[in-house]
């Protein structure tokens, strides 16, 4: 049938129906890709906002309150460590992905993630990161010992880093600036 419908085309339109025809691929082809991207582009909307969600941040803080202490800044990796890292995905994971499947009926995971290594780079950081420690456990490992130094105040310190200087060049900023460092 489509050996027909080309045959016919290419009498109606001479030489020009290959050029024709090529053209309606590439036509369809952008077309699904655009489709295929703005697809792409809602989902990781949706992962946004349900991220941003108290739901969610609860089940993550409390996740994290309830395992960080097993998690040691070492290079090897406990045994205790796979358990946790499932019911991380059983948890978190399956949460996305029921939002999503109720904001969008018919949505694929698994397609998401074939789609999410094409567009890897277009998606912000953290939200690429979260993503991340649903399949790669260093990730997931990385995740918890960044908490653990921040419940224990070991964070990164940017306050060595700040300089205050006045904007304004007048003698009288200058010495209410110095008086009150005279007298600390």
């Amino acid at each position: 049938m489509c050996v027909f419908f080309f045959f016919l085309f290419k009498v109606l339109f001479g030489d020009n129906a290959v050029e024709m025809e090529n053209m309606e691929e590439e036509d369809f082809a952008v077309s699904n890709s655009s489709d295929a991207d703005a697809t792409f582009d809602t989902v990781v909307g949706y992962i946004e906002d349900i991220m941003m969600g108290d739901e969610f941040q609860q089940l993550q803080r409390n996740f994290m309150e309830k395992h960080y202490l097993e998690f040691e800044d070492s290079e090897e990796n406990k045994l205790s460590y796979t358990p946790i890292f499932n019911e991380h995905i059983d948890l978190l994971e399956k949460y996305i992905e029921q939002q999503l499947i109720e904001r969008m009926p018919g949505f694929s995971m698994s397609a998401f993630t074939t789609s999410l290594q094409q567009h890897k780079d277009e998606i912000a950081g953290d939200i690429f990161d979260m993503l991340l420690t649903f399949t790669d456990f260093l990730a997931f490992k990385e995740m918890f010992l960044d908490y653990r130094a921040e419940k224990e105040g070991r964070g990164f310190d940017l306050s060595g880093g700040l300089v205050v200087r006045s904007l304004t060049t007048s003698s009288s900023a200058s010495l209410t600036v110095n008086n009150c460092l005279s007298f600390q």
